[in-house]
Formats: structure tokens, sequence, C-alpha cells
């Protein structure tokens, strides 16, 4: 805590002097202390745990890196040799024991997906896009051993009678293959294709496979049981640890209509995998790694729930039962390994991330970045260290025990959204002897880091807080270098400070409610409280609505409103606001009659967008509002903003309509009553008349419509109407009402 005091006293001290500029009154405050919020960085021989630290990563050491850029598999033969199944030029390379990479076979395909070494020693290479097993002996040496119609050779594996097993695509058969070379399906999976394969405790061949993504287990007799039917499109890799559970890796893949037209020249090649882009000159490569988008119809509620992720990895144990260990939505899991601890380590792209999750309930660190975009498969050496492979570029690397002894982390840009002046950077962590921490910060005007970007300022060591010497920007960006023997420095959290520049409010909507148009509050008891209406202002108005206004919807605009009431002489006004500083605002409401250059003030400092307004206190005629708002309650005395908006014309009317009577004519057995109508200041809306108070019946004016102020009428009444008694009712668009009394015969 008393860091944490220091740290935020630094703060305060530090933006002071920034009050005298254009700046925002409050500091934002950006910290980084969780592993959620930190993964959204890069790493570079750092691991974050579960519990969001940075810590330094194991050791990576290089065994080597090749000539081709996607290292697809790893085998390691009884004479402690690696061997490397490679494309795009089918190439196999072989790693003695401390020694360098060298070309061992090159085959007439594009693709080396699987090995294996078989009971005489020889390696056995499965090749696509033309779906053929070769047969190389120590020397270099290759024969055909198999030619299926198939076209994809993906997995190859031995079973302890030394029989082949070869899962293949696109038909998704599974073939036996005889010493002799010759193959007989055993078993067809009537998916798309034969993935991966592996051999339990039992003997039993289990399959992992694509379009759609299931695991089965199949049994001598060619009997199968399906262990998993995932939610995604594949399950890439499986991998038993020594325990008899086995572990799947799940991807999704790439629908069609994300697509690259260089996806497209791939000859045909299906998988997942990081997929090699290869034009008929080869002239470019590149790789791919996309989560799919399942249709909804297509799926389960459960399901649906997964289309937006990359990948998972599912543990099933020996009884059956399975569960997933670890999903991402960023990160596709390639293959998966063991550490000496029982820990589940998980090859990923695209950024070559390496996962290990442990612990029950499961807990997941980043391990390490490898040097490359893909972590493709690995392999653990009879001494127990895990070496993997990679593409883009195509390297073997060895896995340490031990941690590094240097590490670095950027962080995520921050976006100020606008121009920010910089207050302190200040961390929380451990330093042991001969350990050590430095931040750096750096800042720009483009979201993505470039060359007009400031050159890293720092370091900074002072973990209480030190100023940003960086320049006023609209980005940030802090990195961290960890430095240390044995268990290293331990970085937990890192806070940063900015001003965002003050920028002005803004009104963005005014709505003019009709005349006598008011809402009751939201969660109002007791007597009529009216949303908006000043305390001191009178609601004893007829509130039952005019036959114009009567089921007219509310407008979707403002504030939250409750039920709408009439009350005859108020005008209701909401409007909209938003300020990107996120500042609280005030509201002045003004108001000017047409023809008028001059505003009047009309009401001052409200905190909510609706105001009513009691027009009886003002003449008839046409009006303007303008609502003005203002950010001073977050920012000092004569460093706030204003913005506003006037709104449209709207017209006030508070005096009845008035009826002249014109006299009266015979027509044949009729009498005819004229009568003008004549409202000052709105047009007429609706005459009505009644006869010895009979119901009200609707008039039309000459003309034939009512709309202007003023309005002639003739009403013909027989010689049985003419004797009783008339009464003329007009009402005018504002509502106003105002009756008459018409004679014609005594």
């Amino acid at each position: 805590m008393k860091a944490s005091r220091g740290c935020f006293l630094a703060v305060s001290l530090a933006l002071t002097a920034f009050v005298a500029g254009v700046w925002a009154a409050s500091p934002i405050i950006w910290q980084v202390s969780t592993q959620a919020e930190l993964l959204e960085g890069e790493v570079e021989n750092l691991s974050i745990d579960s519990a969001g630290r940075l810590l330094l990563a194991p050791a990576t050491e290089l065994v080597d890196e090749t000539t081709a850029p996607f290292l697809w598999t790893i085998l390691q033969t009884r004479d402690g040799a690696m061997y490397l199944g490679s494309g795009n030029e089918g190439k196999v390379f072989r790693v003695p024991s401390g020694g360098k990479a060298t070309v061992f076979y090159d085959s007439p395909e594009l693709e080396v997906h699987a090995l294996a070494q078989g009971p005489d020693g020889s390696i056995y290479v499965g090749t696509s896009p033309e779906g053929k097993v070769y047969k190389v002996d120590a020397s270099g040496s290759a024969t055909a051993f198999f030619d299926p119609d198939d076209k994809y050779i993906w997995s190859l594996v031995f079973d302890r009678a030394g029989a082949l097993y070869a899962g293949t695509g696109e038909k998704g058969v599974i073939y036996k293959i005889g010493p002799d070379g010759k193959g007989v399906p055993f078993y067809r999976t009537e998916t798309t294709h034969a993935v991966s394969l592996a051999l339990d405790r039992s003997g039993n061949l289990v399959v992992g496979t694509e379009a759609p993504g299931k695991v089965f287990r199949v049994d001598s007799q060619g009997k199968a049981f399906v262990l998993l039917d995932s939610a995604f499109r594949e399950i890439h890799a499986l991998r038993f640890d020594q325990k008899g559970n086995l572990y799947a890796a799940a991807v999704s893949s790439r629908p069609a209509a994300q697509e690259t037209p260089a996806d497209r020249a791939v000859p045909e090649a299906p998988r997942t995998t990081p997929t090699p882009s290869v034009s008929t000159e080869i002239t470019s490569i590149s790789i791919a790694s996309v989560a799919v988008q399942p249709a909804p119809e297509q799926r389960t509620a459960r399901r649906d729930d997964r289309r937006s992720l990359r990948g998972a990895v599912y543990r099933i144990t020996p009884d059956g039962v399975w569960d997933a260990i670890w999903e991402s939505r960023q990160d596709t899991p390639y293959d998966i390994s063991f550490d000496a601890d029982g820990g589940v380590i998980i090859g990923t792209g695209s950024e070559g991330k390496i996962f290990r999750v442990a612990g029950d309930p499961t807990q997941v660190t980043l391990l390490t970045r490898a040097a490359a975009q893909q972590v493709t498969m690995f392999m653990a050496d009879s001494s127990g260290r895990n070496y993997y492979a990679t593409a883009n570029p195509g390297k073997l690397f060895r896995l340490g025990s031990a941690r590094g002894d240097r590490g670095t982390y950027q962080s995520k840009v921050r976006d100020a959204e606008t121009v920010a002046a910089w207050g302190t950077v200040s961390w929380r962590g451990s330093t042991p002897a001969t350990s050590s921490i430095e931040l750096y910060t750096r800042s720009g005007n483009t979201a993505t880091p470039d060359s007009t970007w400031s050159e890293w300022a720092g370091p900074y060591k002072n973990s209480v807080g030190e100023q940003i010497s960086s320049p006023k920007a609209r980005y940030l960006q802090w990195k961290a270098v960890l430095a240390g023997k044995g268990e290293g420095p331990v970085l937990t959290s890192v806070t940063a400070a900015f001003l965002p520049r003050n920028l002005r409010p803004k009104v963005n909507e005014i709505t003019v409610h009709p005349p006598g148009s008011v809402f009751q509050k939201p969660f109002s008891t007791g007597e009529l409280e009216i949303a908006g209406l000043p305390e001191d202002a009178t609601t004893t108005r007829p509130s039952t609505p005019p036959p114009s206004q009567q089921g007219q919807p509310v407008p979707p605009t403002g504030p939250a409103l409750g039920r709408r009431i009439y009350q005859k002489g108020l005008q209701t006004f909401v409007w909209k606001s938003e300020d990107e500083n996120e500042d609280t605002l005030v509201f002045d409401v003004l108001y000017r009659r047409e023809g008028e250059t001059s505003w009047k003030m009309l009401k001052r400092g409200l905190s909510d967008a609706i105001f009513v307004w009691d027009t009886t206190s003002v003449p008839n005629g046409t009006y303007f509002i303008k609502i003005q708002a203002s950010d001073a309650p977050s920012n000092p005395p004569g460093m706030s903003l204003v913005g506003e908006l006037e709104s449209t014309s709207f017209d006030i009317d508070n005096t009845p309509p008035s009826v002249t009577m014109q006299g009266v004519r015979r027509q044949g057995d009729r009498y005819v009553l004229s009568f003008e109508v004549r409202d000052e200041q709105s047009a007429v809306q609706r005459v009505e008349y009644s006869l010895d108070a009979d119901r009200w019946q609707r008039i039309y004016p000459r003309d034939g419509i009512s709309d202007s102020r003023v309005e002639l009428f003739d009403l013909v009444l027989d010689a049985e109407a003419a004797t009783k008694s008339v009464v003329i009712r007009v009402v005018d668009a504002m509502n106003n009402v105002a009756t008459a009394r018409g004679e014609v015969k005594k």
C-alpha cells in the first residue's frame, strides 16, 4: 500500500502542470495487472502465469534452422538422430546428435507430413499431394513402398507386430500395410481426412479426423468406437501421457468465404495446419490459421458458444470421460507434449506461443514464445528434453528446464482517443539480488507503431513512479525488460497515467414534443411528478389528452421517460448529448422569438437532458430554444468547454380562436349559417357543431381543408334542425378550444 500511495502522489504532482493547458481535469489510470491483460502484449523469453505475473521463461536453444519454410513433423530414431519432414519442397532433413541438419531425402512431392521408423530401421516417409509412402534406408536411397489412390498421407504409425498404418485423405481411409508394401483398407472413418494416429496401451489404434473432428478407437478387428465428437472441424494431434490419458488438439478451419487466391492455389490441401500457398513456380509462401464460422442453424446451443474459438485441447481419461482443459479464441493448437512435472505443453500459431496447463482446476501459463509463427510439432527425447519444430520459418528448437537470463515484454498500444499529456509510470514486482526490471515508453499518433513514433524513452528504474518523458501524442506503449539469474525478477503490474485533451461536449439532437405532452417521472409515487418540470411550476392543468394526441407513441429519444400525460400550456424538450472525455455535463436552456437575434436564459444548470417549459409565461409566437452543454463539473474554473445546438422552430399559442357569425340565408327549405373562424397564431384544426346538446358533428370549411389561421364555414340545416339550439366548437392546432352560439330561426 505504501508503494501505491507513493505512485498516486507522484501522479498528482506530475499532472499539476497540465491544469494550465487544455487538458481534462481528471487523469486516466491505465493499469495492466492480469493474465488476460498481459496476453494482449508481446513477449520474448518471458512467461505469463495464471496469476498475471511476468517471469523469465525457460531457456530456448536453437538447434538448427533449415532451408524449408515449414517443418511439419519430427521423428527421433533409435540411434538418437532426428528427422524432420518439411514443405514446400518435400524434403526430409536429418539432424544427428550434436550436429547440423542435412538433406536426408528429397521426395518428388511437395509435402512430408508423416515419418515413422520401421522394425528394420528404415525411415518411412508419407507425402502429399500425390499420397505415397516411401521407404528410405540409412544411406538415403528410397523406394516407393505404398501408393494408394488417396491424395494425402497425413500420418503413419507401426503397431507392435510391425504392421504400418497410414491415415489418408480425401476419403478418410486408414490402411494397414504389410512388410511387403501391400496395403488394404483397415477402417473407413466416413470423414474427409484421417489426420492423426496413435496407439494406446492395449494396442488399439486411435484416430483423429477432419470434417468432422472426431476421435475414434479402433480395435484389431477394425471395430470402431467414437471417444469424442468435438465441436471443431479437425483433431490435429493425439498424445498419450504416462497415466494413459489421451490428449487431443482440436482446431477450426477457415470458411470458404475467407479464402484468398493464394490459398486456392494450394494443390487441394485441406488441413488447418499451417497451409502452404504455392503457385506453379513456387514464388511465394504464406501460412494461414483462421477460425471456422459454422452456420448457426448447423450447431446446437452448446456448439454455438464455440464458433469463435480457434481451438481447444481435450483430455480423455482411460474410462472414456473427457473435458476441455484449454480453449483459445486467439491461438490455434498444433501439438501437445508433457514436461517432467506432468504439465501439458501446447504449441500454437499464429504467434508461436507455447502454453503450459497444469493443476486441478487447471491453470494456464504462457510458457514462452517461439521465434516463428507456428509451433507445429513436439518431440521428447529419451532424456525427457522437449524439442519443437516451427513453420514460418522452419526451425528446430530445444526447450530447456532452466530459466533464461533476459526477457522483454511490449504492452498493447493504448489509445487516449485524443492527444494526451503523460503522467507517471510505475510498477510492482520483486527484484532479487542480481536481477533488475527496467521500463521504457514511446508514443505516436498512428495506431500501429512505425518510424514516425518517438524512440523508446527510459529506462525508468524507480518502481514508485517516474514522469513519462515521451512526447504528447494520442497513443502510448510501454516495454519492460527483465534480467537476472535463477528465478530472476517478477513483474506483477504496470500503471501509467495520462490526461487526455479536453474535448468540447456535443448536443447531437433536440426533440420538441407536441404541445401539452409531458411525461411522468419513472418510478414516481404519490402526487403527479412531471419529468423535467421545475419544482416551482404548478401542474393544475387539464390532464386529458386532446383527440389529436390520444394513442400517439412516445418517440425513442432522450432519457428514459414514463407514462405520457397531457398538461395544457406545457412544452417538453428532450435532447441527446455526448462528451468524449466522459465528463459530467450540465445544461443551460435559452430561447428566442422568431425575428429576434438575442437569446434569453430560460433555465440554468440542468443535470438531466429534459426540460418542461410553462409557455403561458410568454406571448404567443414562433420560438426557438438552444441547449448549451458544459463540462464544468469535471474541469477547473476557466477550463471548461461548451457545446450547443439550436432546435427547429415551434409555435406557442395559448389563446383560443375567435368565431364571428356572418348571418343566415335561406336556400329553399334549408337554412345556411355562415361564420368565420380566426386564430392569431396557429391553424384552425377542427370545427364541430351540436344541436340541442346532442353529439358533436364535424363540419368542414368552404375550401374543404382546415390548414390556415382564417377559415370560412357554411353550416346547412334543414327546417327542423334550424329550430334547435346550435353550438359551435373550434379547436386550433395548439389544442386551444373556443365555443360560440348560433341563432338560425325562432
